[in-house]
């Protein structure tokens, strides 16, 4: 498989624009561990390898846990992760799937009780642009495996 198009060449100022908004999240206070869980949580759910590959590096270069990188496909099912992260995955789920159910109320509740209201507009955004860079990967067939990470 090859890539499609190489957005960063052809439209830099779009993925400066995007970029900005990651900037913004990596010191919006939310925990990195917990920004990683999220991303890759939200790019398995869309099936965007690149960003499977690259969260999960970026993830354990942090110091994560190869057992709860394993399990996060069943994150319910496992002990493995805080009543917080528990909150934000089923927030990211929500959001990243959201024309089934439009973001129930049981999840929002859950979620608010666990983030503030400026970390949970934080949180979304995160989501948000998760999943913007998971459209962007796949429909331009971005190749997984090279990425290495350089923020830790």
């Amino acid at each position: 498989m090859q890539p499609r198009i190489v957005a960063r060449k052809v439209a830099p100022g779009a993925i400066e624009a995007m970029n900005g908004l990651e900037a913004y999240l990596e010191e919006c206070g939310l925990e990195p561990s917990l920004l990683d869980l999220v991303r890759t949580r939200a790019s398995q759910i869309n099936g965007c390898a690149y960003c499977i590959d690259m969260h999960t590096k970026d993830a354990r270069a942090q110091g994560e846990s190869e057992q709860r990188l394993y399990a996060l496909n069943a994150w319910r099912e496992t002990p493995f992760y805080t009543d917080r992260e528990r909150a934000a995955l089923a927030w990211t789920e929500a959001l990243t799937l959201i024309t089934e159910g439009h973001v129930p109320d049981k999840v929002y509740e859950q979620v608010r009780r666990h983030f503030t209201e400026q970390e949970l507009v934080n949180l979304t955004l995160a989501v948000v642009s998760t999943n913007g860079w998971n459209r962007i990967a796949i429909s331009f067939r971005s190749m997984p495996g090279t990425y290495q990470p350089t923020r830790h």
